[in-house]
Order: structure tokens, then sequence, then C-alpha cells
């Protein structure tokens, strides 16, 4: 056993316990057993004294759990504390450790799959739960813990729970969602994500023998799409080159991701097509942006035409200036002596849904010190700074609980 676990005390060993536990499940994509995390989590919530309600009837058609944490105040708004319990593949022979074996090393990093992105905040938000219970805590609003499905898929979990009415009658005034580990000696707070555009252009052209000089081919309407969208991207580039004040989450990235087309090399192929993957900044306007993908299209040539995969829409950003529960969330970090850096998502998580229902929201994964690992080989979290996250949280939970 490493000689970081044979120091801590009582409620720090069994916190490192249930993160592993719940690291050991291998609730990996594409096809996920939930039902393990669920028997998991009903446990967890007896050994609480919490009240979970797994739902299976909703539109959803995997299992959401919801954990309740009765305020003092239960007509107040709640407060919702979000995880998913699916991760992304893993490739076994490029890590070193077992990736659901969360074994411990020498320097206290519990290696596995999740362990950043996010099983280890959804179990830092019961530990911290926990430990205020035990200290007679209760808060004066309404706290709800849920875990997911499906948010590494893309397919609708909380998306779709948020339109049911067991959501509504939860009254949910704000949310917390993961983050990002900082390497830094700060945390990073998301007040808003880039929407995610992923379309392929496809364009068909005169096909015939390559000897020939063909009119109205594939290969011109592809070369007049890659200048125009090279043209854009270079245009956000500059943008952050000529305003040193502006952050990569300012401008919209652009980024041609898959060609594809043609049979062999002496056929002039009947159609090419362009795959671009698009982050659009929330300072961008969607239906300016929209329309010049459309212009494009049309002058590039006939018959040219999109093919949507994904089309997030542009949801607002939580207002930080005028957001209560942000200055909760400053007030605990100040006592704590953590600087929170605040950034717009390039990616996608699942508080996009609540910020789409007009309910603010902040992702944060109190991690400092910590190489971001989420989807890579050996991905690993550090006792000290799981632990350091639960009594993050153990201060911040009544002072959201208590914002008037």
């Amino acid at each position: 056993m490493s000689a970081i676990l044979q120091s801590l005390g009582v409620l720090d060993k069994k916190a490192v316990e249930k993160l592993r536990e719940y690291l050991q499940i291998p609730s990996v994509h594409p096809n996920v057993n939930y039902e393990s995390c669920i028997k998991f989590l009903e446990e967890y919530a007896r050994d609480l004294g919490l009240t979970v309600q797994v739902y299976r009837n909703v539109q959803v058609t995997k299992p959401v759990a919801i954990f309740k944490w009765e305020g003092k105040e239960v007509g107040l708004q709640s407060i919702l504390l979000n995880g998913h319990m699916d991760v992304v593949p893993v490739y076994e022979e490029k890590w070193t450790r077992l990736p659901f074996g969360a074994e411990i090393d020498d320097a206290g990093n519990i290696y596995g799959r999740g362990a950043q992105d996010m099983k280890t905040v959804s179990i830092m938000y019961l530990e911290a739960i926990r430990r205020l219970k035990l200290n007679g805590v209760q808060p004066k609003r309404t706290i709800y813990v849920s875990f997911v499905p499906d948010e590494e898929h893309g397919e609708p979990g909380l998306e779709s729970f948020v339109t049911t009415e067991a959501f509504r009658q939860m009254n949910v005034g704000f949310g917390l969602d993961e983050g990002d580990p900082s390497p830094g000696d700060h945390y990073v707070a998301y007040y808003g994500e880039k929407a995610c555009w992923q379309f392929t252009i496809h364009c068909p052209g005169q096909t015939g023998h390559a000897s020939r000089i063909l009119k109205d081919t594939a290969a011109e309407k592809v070369r007049l799409l890659i200048d125009r969208f090279s043209d854009y991207r270079r245009s956000e580039e500059k943008k952050l080159e000529d305003n040193p004040k502006l952050k990569h989450w300012d401008v919209t990235s652009v980024n041609l991701t898959q060609l594809g087309g043609g049979v062999q090399p002496n056929v002039v192929p009947e159609e090419l097509t362009l795959t671009y993957d698009v982050r659009i900044s929330p300072n961008t306007n969607v239906a300016d942006f929209e329309a010049k993908i459309n212009r494009w299209c049309k002058e590039a040539g006939e018959r040219v035409w999109l093919e949507y995969h994904s089309k997030e829409p542009q949801r607002s950003v939580t207002r930080l200036e005028t957001c209560p529960y942000w200055f909760a969330l400053k007030k605990v970090a100040n006592k704590r002596n953590v600087k929170l850096q605040e950034e717009v998502c390039v990616g996608a998580t699942d508080i996009r849904f609540l910020r789409g229902m007009g309910i603010p929201g902040v992702g944060l994964s109190p991690l400092r010190h910590t190489k971001p690992l989420a989807h890579d080989h050996d991905e690993c979290i550090n006792v000290r700074q799981f632990l350091e996250g639960i009594q993050f949280y153990y201060d911040l939970f009544p002072e959201l609980a208590s914002v008037s």
C-alpha cells in the first residue's frame, strides 16, 4: 500500500476507497453497462443516508440516478451537481497500469479511465456531502446530485432529462458540472462553451478518364471551398495575433479533418467530400456564419450540398458579473487562497443543457497541479488533489445553498 494512503485518516481512506471502486466499473463505450454503476450508486446513497431515485421510463432510454439532500427551505430553487457515468474507450496496450484497476503508485496517483473525466469529481461531490452531514449540516436549499449516461457519446442523457416533469419539479436554480484539471496553481472555471458544428460538404462533379481536362469537376469545387474556409480560419487566427488580450475561446476554430473520394488514379472522381470541425465562439454571430457557409457552397458550383453531423445551438453563457452563485464560488476560492481562472470551454459538457434552459451554471473540476489527461493513456489523479477537491466542495456547498 502507498505510504500516502497509510497516512490518511478514516474519512480520507473511505473517500479513496469509493473513488477506486467507481473507477473499477468499466462503464466504457461503445456498449456501456450502466447497471453496475446504478448498483454502486444505490448502495452509496444508503451509506450516505440520502435518497436516490433512478429514472428509467422518461425520454432518456438509459438510467439517470438523482441523489437528493433535502434543504431546510424546500421552496427555494435547488442546486444541481451533475456528473456523467460513462467513459471513453481505452487502448489497453498503451497504458502502464490497468485502465480499470484503479491502481495507486508510490506517489499517490490513482490510475483509471474516468479519473479526470469525470468520476473523481462525482465522488468529490458525495464525499463532501458525507462530511457535511457528519457535522450536522443541513443546507438551506435542496442539493441534488445527478449521474447521467452518454455524455461522451453525444447521445441524449441530461439533454433529454431536462425536458422531463421530474426535472421541472427539482426547481434547479444553479448547476455545477465538470471542468478541466489545471497544471498551474489555480482552478479553471468555465462560464460558457463553444458550439460544436461538424459537417461534410459533398462536391459532385463530372467524372471521366483522367487523361482529359473535364469541366465542372469535383476537385475544382473542393479547391474553392478549402480556400474560403482557410481564409476564414486565417482571419480568426489574425484576431489572436493582433490582440494579445484575446484567448483561444474568443475566436471560432475551423479545421478540415477529413478528405474523401476517388476510386483509382486514372479516374476523375464523381464526388469528393470535405469534413470540417468548427467550434463557434460565443462572440460569433451564428446566423451570419451559417450564411457564409451556404454562400460558399453555392459559389463552389451546382449540386454541392451539406450534411450536418453535429449542429449545436449557440447557448447563452453564464453572466458571472450578475450571478450570485458565482460570488459564492469566488468567496470560497478566496478563503482557500485559490484563484479561479474564468474561461469558455472549447469542448462540450452537459452543463450546456442547463444553460440552454436559462439556468446559470459553471464547469469546474477543483484539481490543480494536475496534468490534463482526459481521454489520454494513463489517465490518473493524485490522492492529495482529490482530497483537496473534497474540502473545496465541503466549504462551497453550504455557501451555494445559502445564496439569497
